[in-house]
Parts: structure tokens; sequence; C-alpha cells
């Protein structure tokens, strides 16, 4: 099989597990998330695994949810993006390293500055996850009693991207000649400085750090809504995204690439690495059960508020053991995530308890099966273009992270759909793509 043709794997680990019920289940570090010591044994397993990255959410607010079920999340706590990756660099040496930094609550040259110093730090594996901040509650932490508005922030996440980019071309690669005879420490004509006034922004430069070693270091972009979507296209290389299914993610992966295409971009250029649940068993019905297990550590009080949005009425009365009611009352909820709960209950049979568990813990795309099982799914998704690799969720930590890089990737490298060694040192070499040419020069 082809270079091409070989998936990609990021770790999702800020949560280190997106599943509510992560930290309690049996042998897991319920510290996780908040331990230096855990955190650089997952990135090292995860290097020896190969795979891309290491990828950071972030929130900059806690998170806004009841504090019935607030008091229940492993989601808390946790350090902050750039200082943990830069401690982390020093203990890797291929592995990528992403971020998640708001366009909407923080500065171009505050992130300019950062980006570039992690990449020259880690060596070129430097990676900027641009959102532009869904969580109202984080107004109130940056002086603005309201949130920014959706379309107004997409706005002014286009225009951040132009002015952090150019930033980073602040110098020529080779602007630095240090020439200990002559007494020159910079050549001044390979300086740029940007003098940015926009309708957003306004910022001179230029960037008092060197071009980084990546040029820019990679640019994920994390949304799907339908700016969401234009901003990938535009301006991502790497596409964080949560497809239902390989249907929905083929028109998902499809509609990006033809935006790329418009937008004048190779399409090979954006890689589209949908979140997933992995769950590794000896056998299906093993893995299947872990899952049970996993759901059923979320609290039920919790879970079933998160079953009531989805269905758009109060399930609090419904016999928790017992299935589904069928004459549930019309509303005007989603019809889609209704139906969605309605055929997740019919296909496996699951109670109004184990259904409200499900959507309490982790509702998202997932693969749950043995090595052999999982690997074939995966490779359904690269062939039939509905991925070009995946953003993987763990379980629960240690094991679920270990039953992936111990059991499900030398599957993956038996049937040649992921690499067996790095062939490259930086995070773009990592993923195909190409480094930047500076604009200025």
């Amino acid at each position: 099989m082809s270079d091409s043709k070989k998936l990609h794997l990021t770790a999702f680990m800020r949560p280190v597990s997106l599943h509510t019920g992560a930290w309690r289940f049996p042998g897991a570090y319920p510290d996780a998330n908040f331990n230096l010591a855990h955190l650089k044994s997952f990135i090292r397993k995860l290097e020896a695994a190969k795979f891309d990255a290491f990828f950071m959410a972030d929130h900059l607010a806690v998170l806004n949810m009841p504090v019935e079920a607030l008091k229940r999340s492993h989601t808390v706590t946790s350090f902050e993006p750039f200082t943990l990756l830069s401690a982390l660099s020093v203990v890797t040496d291929r592995i990528g390293l992403a971020a998640t930094a708001s366009t909407t609550y923080d500065e171009p040259y505050h992130i300019a500055r950062r980006f570039a110093s992690l990449d020259h730090l880690s060596n070129g594996r430097a990676a900027w996850n641009i959102v532009t901040t869904a969580n109202p509650e984080s107004s109130k932490n940056f002086s603005r009693d309201e949130h920014m508005a959706h379309s107004d922030r997409y706005k002014r996440a286009r225009e951040f991207y132009d002015v952090v980019t150019g930033l980073w071309d602040s110098f020529a690669d080779d602007a630095f000649v240090r020439d200990q005879e002559t007494g020159i420490y910079v050549d001044p004509d390979k300086l740029h400085v940007l003098n940015h006034e926009g309708h957003d922004l306004k910022v001179r430069g230029p960037l008092n750090i060197a071009r980084p070693v990546q040029g820019w270091p990679v640019i994920v972009q994390a949304g799907q809504s339908e700016p969401g979507r234009q901003l990938a296209a535009e301006t991502a290389e790497a596409v964080f995204c949560s497809p239902r299914d390989l249907e929905s993610a083929k028109a998902l992966y499809a509609d990006i690439k033809g935006r790329a295409v418009a937008a004048g971009r190779n399409p090979d250029h954006i890689k589209i690495l949908p979140a997933a649940l992995i769950i590794i068993a000896d056998t299906v019905g093993g893995a299947k059960a872990k899952r049970l297990k996993l759901d059923s550590l979320v609290h039920y009080d919790s879970a079933i508020a998160s079953l009531s949005v989805m269905l758009g009425t109060d399930a609090s009365g419904f016999d928790p053991d017992g299935p589904l009611p069928t004459d549930l009352p019309e509303t005007n909820a989603s019809k889609t995530s209704r139906a969605g709960v309605l055929k997740l209950a019919e296909e496996e049979k699951l109670t109004v308890r184990q259904l409200a568990q499900r959507f309490g813990g982790y509702a998202g795309l997932a693969f749950i099966g043995t090595p052999e099982t999982v690997a074939g799914e995966l490779g359904t998704w690269l062939a039939e273009g509905g991925a070009d690799g995946f953003t993987v969720t763990f379980p629960f930590l240690p094991q679920g992270l270990d039953d992936v890089t111990e059991r499900l990737v030398p599957e993956l490298q038996r049937r040649g759909l992921f690499r067996r060694d790095y062939e490259g040192t930086t995070l773009r070499e990592h993923l195909g793509l190409p480094r930047p040419k500076n604009r200025f020069f």
C-alpha cells in the first residue's frame, strides 16, 4: 500500500479521555489529566507506536454544566497546553505537539510567539488548533459580559490566521547570520514589518522570534458548521471533526476537500481526522462488555439529563431498567439527534439507563472490537474516502491506551495501513505536508 493510503493517527489527550466515566474505570489513573508523570508515560508510549501527534484541546472556563454533573467530571482541571507541551517536548523526539488556542480571547502576537517558540523547542513538531471558543462562559473571564456572535468569531478567526502566519514570516529563513567577525547578527534586508490594519486587528510586527522550523506550525481546525468548514478549507492542514458514521464522514470529507480545491489548494494537503473512541478486547463481545462497564460508571442523575436533551422530552420518569417507550411525544428537538437515539436503542437493545449513560458518557463515533475487526473498519474508512486517519480518544488510561498502541497499531502495520517508523523529524513530514514558502522573501 502506498504512503498516500496509510492512516494518520493523532491522540486526543486533553482531557485524556472524552468519556465521563473514564477516571472511574477499574485500574484507571483518576488523576491522569493532571499528573505529569502519567502524561510523560503516555506520550512516550504514543511516540513508540509512531503516532503523528499528541493533541490537546483547551477550555478557557470551567465547563458550563450543572454543578451536579460538574462535580463528577474529570475535566475540571488540566494543565495549560503550552506549559505542558513544552515540558513534554524534552522527553520526546518525533511525535507532534498540537495545542488549541483561541482566536476570540487571545491576540495574534501572543499566539504567533507561543507557537513559534514551541516549534523551535521541539525542532519542528508544533501544531496550532484554531478555535473560536464555543463556551459562552469564557467571555466572563476576559472582561466581557457577552460572548462574541458566531459569525463575528469566524470573521475574526480568518483575519487572525492571516496575521499569525504573516508574523511567522517576519524573518527570512537565513536572516540570522550571526557573523562574529563582522559583528552582524541579523540581516535587516531579511526582516519584514507586517503593518497589518484590518477589520478587527491592528498589528505592526515583526515577530521577535526567528521563523519556525516548519516555516509555519501545522494548522489544525475543529468545526463542522458552515463557517467552520469554509475556514478549514481555506486555512487548515488537518481537520478535527466528529461525523456520526461512514456515510456522513464521506459527505464531510468530500465537502471540505472540494472547498479546498475551490480555494486553490491541493486537497492532499488537508488531512481529515475524525475523533474516534477505540475499545479493544480479545473478542467483539468482550469489547462491547468493556463499553457497557465504562458507560455504567456514568452517574444516572447526570446521564438522564443528557438523554432528555437528545430526545427533546423529560426522560426522568421513564423506567430506568426498561426499554425506551415507543409512544414518545412529538417535540421541536433535533430530529436527527432523536432518530439517532431511537436507532441505537433498537440496534443494541439498550435499556433507558444504558442509553442515558451512553449519551452522558461519550456518544460520538466509536470502534469497538478486536484488533483485527477495528483495523478492518479503519481501513474501510480510509479506502472509501471517509477519513485520512483518526484522532483517537481512549476509553480509560493507561490500559485503553496500551490496547491501542500495543495491539491495534501492530495489526494496522501488518496490514500496511500504518507506518512502522517515522520517515522524517517534523510533524509536517509525518503528515506529508509541504513547508510553506515565506510570503515576503
